[in-house]
């Protein structure tokens, strides 16, 4: 006969059907318990001991559970792991409950959702983003709640993966209908938890209404919101929803949404970002419990350029460096701040040391709005804005330019909140209030009567023991009587036994002890039981205090948000002018023209990892009349090092960075592509070769005259042949339908010919030298067509066999000489032999023998038709 499920399991179904894609932490007492596929789930990835729980009939019930103290570790572990933790705790006192105890969830924890800071990166935004496709666009909704902020962008189907891979999303959020289409089949490869959310949850009309009410407002002209944006709408409303259900608390620190207009950034595509090494080294890295790669920052311009001192900063960098800038007046505007900074070194210095110790002011911020900060993070925001004056009396020194301007207009020192957090609490607030004694108390003497006057009580102790203790003595004319106390027995009187016939009636024996007796008194009775509730009180009181103190500091979120704006991008700013300085950078002149001009241009990677005398500069002009470069040169020359020193001049500047150059005039570019290196796609089962032509086609598809291609071994995953052909191809199709500023690097000397058909290419090579048997590369860039490749100078270089260079040389002499192979050029002067595949293609022989009809031959004339032609053949 099988029975009901006890009352409890019964209350733990029905939570856990309310949150059925959530790992459940159901609170019993001091254990977080979880039951069926939870428990068995945490055991495995836990580590936990599986158990069982009777359920009141023959069923057993898995059963696995963490402390409470411990839970935080256990949660932050699951949610790492890329699960969803929803913790259901105890809302009513057990001792008072009539049955079950009432249990509720109070909030989901999800990678996306999540204000811990060991659950968050402090230089990087952690996004929680909701997608919707309407109308043949693309809506995002992005949200990092960690600080309130809150975005709407809508896009190009084609340019989806950009926009994911800069908000770089620890969760997506769609409607079950997209993610069986092509957009979610690319969601399922990205490194983010996808949620599916029921598609009505993304109506925009349900979704204006929501925010209508959410931001108070009449209407969303005012918040730049229209019809246009109905993609994003539709995709904010449904990650409202559920960001609703997994903080029922609401989140009132989520800023009002701010709209991305399309053309605002250049959108940089995964190729690009990779070869670039913008954010993440080529080299890669260990693989974190969280599911990202800790990829080494020495080789990337992230790692050049972060000499930021607070984590806003070095949030606001990375997004500057995955957004660079399409308006000429903001880039000048970004250029005008750096070069102000870079003139004064002394301001350097001073905003440096003013900014040393700012902490997290956007996280502090939101977790006081959201009712988590807790005395040590409100101490922590206490102290960083503490420092703001400072940093403004820095700015005020220095003639304002361009961002600095209005940095220094919008500055608000927040000086109400600092005087309010430092009235309240103590130099150093403890991590959470409790402790009860003079070390751990979170608010300050003199702020609260009753509290003060609680204190008294419990410090008094001493003088009123005193006072008992006197009392006592005089009361018995016991002189050595003593009053003390231990956390056993609490408060007694301590008298010798050789006095025990003194002691009056109202003693009650407490203890006793080798030569003497303990006793209690109702007077003392009372007393102890006034101190120790007085301990109790204490606690509460701090506790109504702090809560009342973080509402307040709470209810100021906005301008805290945004002073941690102006403050990271001060930050920035800063960290701009440093490396300029140190790096010997120079502003870069941006125009609206079409030229690319560098002198001396560096890679500023490159020359950060070896002296500053070793590196090479070039230059590198592209201009209307000459905007097609064909760079040769052999392996080790540096081909790959200069185009991405190329395309990261132009990016540094478009973010408003100073540059590696003597000088540089920069046309603002609308795209920027750089296909670099070879590489597979196993997962998507594409080889290095279909890796390489989508890539390519991808460009082919996007660029536009005002793009910056660069390119690197088109055509080299397959055979000679069909590569060169591609190759060719590319070219002309870039230089004829395209027209954009492109250097095309390759070992395909067959391509210098397109000089000759094509008027705004130009050949460029990267010099060597060869002394002796030894080649040396020079690594500057100089005009002309390379000679040759010098492939097999760079296998001995590598180490390959004596024996295996010289069969290479002899079999390369062999293909040189071969008559069916034609010269380029039939002038010695003009360099070795190069293979042909757009010039003659046959011999002589065979020219002559198309015009043969040997039916119409005697055998005599045949006899001696072959004959000459053997001779021919033979000279």
């Amino acid at each position: 006969m099988t029975r009901e499920p006890t009352p409890l399991m019964q209350q733990y179904r029905e939570i856990k059907s309310q949150h059925p894609g959530a790992i459940l932490f159901f609170r019993m007492g001091d254990f977080y318990e979880m039951f069926y596929d939870d428990a068995e789930l945490a055991a495995r990835v836990l580590g936990l001991t599986l158990t069982s729980r009777n359920n009141g009939g023959a069923a057993e019930v898995p059963l696995a559970g963490v402390p409470v103290k411990a839970g935080h570790e256990y949660l932050r572990r699951l949610v790492q792991q890329g699960y969803r933790v929803a913790v259901c705790e105890q809302v009513e006192d057990p001792r008072l409950a009539k049955g079950v105890v009432r249990r509720e969830v109070i909030e989901t924890v999800t990678p996306g959702a999540a204000f811990s800071d060991d659950l968050l990166e402090s230089d990087r935004h952690n996004y929680m983003c909701a997608l919707l496709e309407l109308g043949g666009v693309i809506g995002i909704a992005a949200a990092d709640v960690s600080i309130g902020t809150f975005r709407l962008i809508v896009c190009d189907q084609g340019d989806v993966d950009d926009v994911i891979a800069r908000l770089s999303p620890r969760e997506i959020i769609v409607p079950r209908a997209l993610l069986h289409n092509g957009t979610g089949e690319r969601l399922r490869t990205a490194n983010a938890l996808v949620t599916e959310r029921e598609p009505w949850e993304f109506d925009p009309v349900l979704a204006r209404d929501e925010l209508v009410r959410r931001f108070r407002v009449a209407g969303l002209d005012g918040l730049g919101i229209s019809s246009q944006h109905d993609a994003a709408l539709g995709a904010a409303g449904a990650l409202l929803r559920y960001l609703s259900d997994l903080q029922p608390s609401g989140m009132p620190h989520l800023m009002r949404p701010s709209v991305e207009s399309t053309g605002h950034t250049m959108p940089l595509d995964e190729m690009t970002r990779r070869n670039l090494e913008l954010t993440e080294s080529l080299r890669g890295g260990a693989e974190l419990p969280n599911g990202r790669s800790d990829r080494e920052r020495s080789g990337t311009l992230l790692g050049v350029l972060d000499r930021t001192l607070t984590p806003m900063g070095a949030r606001k960098l990375r997004e500057w460096i995955l957004a660079p800038l399409l308006d000429r007046a903001e880039i000048d505007a970004r250029l005008d701040a750096v070069g102000a900074l870079k003139e004064h070194a002394d301001v350097q210095l001073a905003l440096a040391e003013a900014l040393d110790g700012v902490r997290d002011v956007e996280r502090l911020a939101a977790k006081a709005a959201a009712g988590r900060a807790t005395p040590r993070d409100l101490g922590g925001l206490r102290d960083s804005l503490a420092r703001l004056p400072n940093v403004e009396a820095v700015l005020r020194d220095v003639e304002p330019a361009g961002m600095l301007s209005t940095i220094v207009t919008r500055w608000d020192a927040c000086s109400e909140i600092v005087d309010l957090l430092s009235r309240h609490l103590v130099d150093r607030p403890p991590l959470a209030i409790g402790s009860g004694n003079d070390e751990g108390a979170t608010i300050r003497g003199g702020v609260d009567r009753e509290l003060d006057e609680l204190r008294a009580l419990r410090d008094g102790g001493r003088d009123a023991i005193a006072q008992i203790q006197a009392a006592e003595r005089s009361r018995t004319g016991i002189a050595s009587l003593k009053v003390g106390y231990n956390k056993v027995f609490g408060y007694f009187i301590e008298v010798t036994n050789a006095n025990k016939h003194l002691i009056p009636a109202d003693y009650q024996r407490r203890q006793t002890l080798t030569g003497a007796e303990r006793y209690v008194t109702p007077a003392l009775k009372e007393y102890e039981e006034r101190v120790l509730t007085a301990t109790e009180r204490i606690e509460e009181r701090e506790r109504e205090l702090f809560e009342k103190l973080r509402r307040a500091t709470g209810d100021e979120i906005m301008r805290l948000q945004a002073v941690a704006v102006q403050v990271a991008t001060l930050d920035v700013l800063l960290a701009f002018a440093v490396v300029a300085s140190r790096e010997g950078y120079v502003r870069p002149e941006m125009t609206d023209e079409f030229a690319l001009n560098i002198v001396a241009g560096r890679h500023p990677v490159v020359e950060r990892m070896m002296s500053r005398e070793t590196f090479i500069p070039n230059d590198v002009s592209l201009t209307a009349d000459a905007r097609m470069i064909i760079l040769t040169g052999p392996n080790m020359a540096g081909k790959s090092t200069i185009l991405r020193q190329v395309g990261l001049i132009v990016l540094l500047a478009q973010i408003g960075s100073f540059v590696p150059a003597t000088r540089a005039t920069i046309g603002i570019v609308d795209r920027l592509f750089t296909r670099v290196g070879a590489s597979d796609n196993l997962v998507r089962g594409q080889s290095t070769f279909m890796v390489e032509m989508a890539e390519t086609s991808a460009i082919l598809h996007t660029a536009t005259s005002r793009s910056l291609v660069l390119l690197d071994e088109i055509g080299r995953g397959t055979s000679t042949y069909d590569g060169v052909s591609i190759a060719w191809a590319v070219s002309e199709h870039v230089h004829d339908k395209i027209g954009c500023k492109t250097i095309f690097a390759t070992h395909y000397h067959e391509l210098t010919q397109l000089a000759d058909e094509l008027g705004a290419l130009r050949n460029y090579n990267v010099a060597v030298r060869e002394v002796g048997d030894e080649v040396l590369f020079l690594h500057r860039l100089q005009p002309g067509p390379a000679d040759r490749s010098y492939g097999i100078e760079v296998g001995r270089l590598a180490g390959l066999p004596d024996a295996v260079i010289r069969r290479a040389r002899a079999v390369l002499r062999s293909f040189e000489g071969d008559d069916l192979v034609r010269r380029l050029s039939s002038s010695p002067s003009e360099g070795p032999a190069q293979l042909s595949l757009f010039g003659p293609s046959t011999h002589p022989v065979i020219d002559r023998l198309k015009d043969v009809r040997t039916e119409e031959m005697t055998p005599l004339a045949a006899l001696q038709l072959l004959d000459e032609l053997a001779g021919q053949a033979r000279s």
